[in-house]
């Protein structure tokens, strides 16, 4: 790749979102800023190669999309039109005298994560108006069709004008419960990368899971007071650091007690502690993410397995439940739980989960674990079967099979749990 070509690439990255949201404020349409943002792209690939990279390459993206999109507007004969879809958007509020930009992304990323939206529209328009991704990357990450993608965003887009959606920060009050919802979409895009579904696409998608950690430091950014935005993007760092530890050179998935703790991303690791650092310092009752970004700093605490602090990780698991009390978290506890109390008492409260959590490939995957621990070898292979047809992940379909034939060959130590899915 050329010096030009990396600067596009560095700019398409760093400025996207401010391009789509500067226009977004200034005309009031998505449509109109998100194919001005790409024209402006467009004309840098063909003119910065000849003409070389501008010294202030965001300021040049702007100006660029902004005639562009004032041209679409004159071509169309629909200034009038476009004037009054603006009002749905435009806040009427003056800006900030500092730090204008930065609100222009965060009104854009409350705008796509609004919750009158459907759950998968927030995440594609996120994706494609604040990540810049393209439509056919978004339409691979959720295995569909461009045509069915873009029909979501356009819809999704649609929803914002019929509902007059407003394109700012939400109030004071309501700030806390729309930052979840941000925060619930980022997680789903890191989530789908950590463990990708379905047959056909890599079993792990760093693509998403690197995309998820930049709009989470954008966030951060935007929203450096805020304890669960910074225990999200703790959450994000401390299990990326591991990706390159999860896959065996077969494409197996491998458990967190078998992996190769050296090949650990260190610096991930020490950025996940600090900010979890920070946040216990803060002394303010922690959140979800913080809770999970804790535990999993317990986790990347210890050298080895053998050396994790077990009996901290159910004492986390013990505050989380008081905030969360969804099956998923009751069986993570439980895992946690078999290492310090033993298989018998986690199988105890796992079987308690059978009803909600029977279509859960890792509830299988932990009750045929602590099944073959107890020596009941017949009872496992069975739950290891409908972990196997439950997976949705080729990579850990295969590591479950392998633990499954090798039930009558030889025991394991308590070491080779599953690891526990994200909640």
């Amino acid at each position: 790749m050329t010096g030009v070509q990396e600067a596009i690439t560095r700019a398409h990255r760093e400025e996207w979102a401010r391009v789509v949201a500067s226009l977004t404020r200034r005309f009031g349409d998505l449509d109109i800023a998100e194919e001005a943002a790409a024209e402006a792209f467009a004309a840098a690939v063909e003119r910065w190669p000849a003409d070389g990279v501008p010294p202030n390459p965001g300021a040049w993206l702007t100006t660029t999309a902004g005639r562009r999109a004032i041209d679409r507007i004159r071509r169309e004969g629909k200034r009038g039109t476009k004037s009054r879809e603006a009002q749905v958007l435009f806040d009427d509020e003056p800006p900030a005298p500092l730090g204008a930009i930065e609100d222009d992304r965060l009104r854009l990323l409350f705008t796509c994560c609004h919750p009158a939206l459907a759950v998968e529209a927030r995440v594609a328009l996120t994706l494609r108006m604040v990540g810049g991704l393209t439509m056919p990357e978004i339409a691979r990450a959720f295995l569909v069709t461009e045509t069915t993608m873009g029909q979501r965003i356009t819809r999704a887009k649609a929803k914002i004008r019929a509902a007059r959606i407003p394109y700012r920060v939400p109030s004071a009050e309501d700030l806390p419960e729309r930052v979840s919802g941000v925060l619930t979409v980022l997680f789903l895009v890191f989530n789908e990368g950590y463990l990708a579904t379905g047959p056909d696409t890599d079993p792990l998608r760093t693509d998403l899971t690197a995309e998820a950690i930049r709009l989470a430091r954008l966030l951060r950014v935007l929203l450096p007071q805020d304890g669960e935005v910074a225990g999200l993007l703790a959450l994000m760092l401390l299990t990326e650091s591991r990706h390159r530890a999860r896959l065996s050179a077969n494409g197996e998935l491998v458990a967190l007690g078998e992996q190769d703790r050296g090949a650990w991303d260190a610096a991930l690791i020490a950025e996940g502690h600090r900010l979890v650092r920070e946040r216990l310092a803060a002394g303010e009752p922690p959140g979800r993410f913080q809770i999970l970004a804790a535990i999993n700093a317990v986790h990347t605490s210890a050298r080895d397995i053998r050396d994790t602090d077990w009996s901290q990780v159910v004492a986390l698991y013990d505050q989380l439940v008081r905030i969360d009390r969804s099956p998923i978290v009751a069986l993570n506890r439980a895992i946690a739980v078999a290492e310090i109390d033993g298989p018998e008492v986690a199988l105890g409260s796992i079987d308690g989960l059978a009803v909600s959590l029977t279509g859960y490939h890792a509830y299988h995957a932990a009750r045929a674990d602590l099944l073959r621990r107890l020596g009941r070898s017949n009872e496992s292979r069975a739950a290891y079967d409908a972990a196997i047809e439950s997976a949705g992940n080729t990579a850990e379909a295969a590591y479950l099979a392998r633990r499954r034939d090798q039930l009558a060959k030889s025991c394991f130590n308590a070491s080779g749990l599953p690891i526990p899915s994200l909640p």
